[in-house]
């Protein structure tokens, strides 16, 4: 019997090419889970800002703008445009905000907001104006 022929030859390159197969199928699913999306618009009533920038992963995109909104509403509710919601629950997503001082001048900061619960995760950027309008 040749070793091309033998059973456990057979047996290992079956096995090889199945583990690749499942290595590529799930490579592809969590890449295809996270995309860009268009930055929301600004609706009316935003205080003096603009959001820049929104990653969604297994959300759709129409969930991630209405997480941003959401966001949004509840810092225009705790104190205005200073205000943070880090730490609240945002459309059943726990949100955390960075804001980074290196980018942050007297009149205005910009910030990136996480909202994740389990494998949804909703990214957004913002930038903040705060001089008087």
């Amino acid at each position: 019997m040749t070793q091309v022929r033998s059973p456990r030859f057979l047996m290992t390159l079956a096995l090889t090419a199945c583990l690749l197969v499942t290595g590529l199928v799930g490579a592809q699913a969590s890449s295809a889970a996270t995309r860009s999306c268009a930055s929301p618009a600004s609706k009316s009533g935003l205080k003096g800002g603009y959001f820049s920038r929104l990653r969604v992963t297994n959300v759709s995109c129409s969930e991630g703008k209405k997480v941003v909104y959401g966001y949004y509403s509840c810092r225009m509710s705790k104190g205005g445009k200073k205000a943070s919601c880090h730490g609240r629950t945002i459309r059943g997503l726990r949100c955390t905000e960075y804001r980074d001082p290196d980018l942050s001048i007297p009149t205005e900061f910009s910030a990136r907001v996480t909202c994740k619960k389990g494998t949804k995760k909703v990214v957004h950027v913002y930038q903040q104006n705060l001089a008087s309008s």
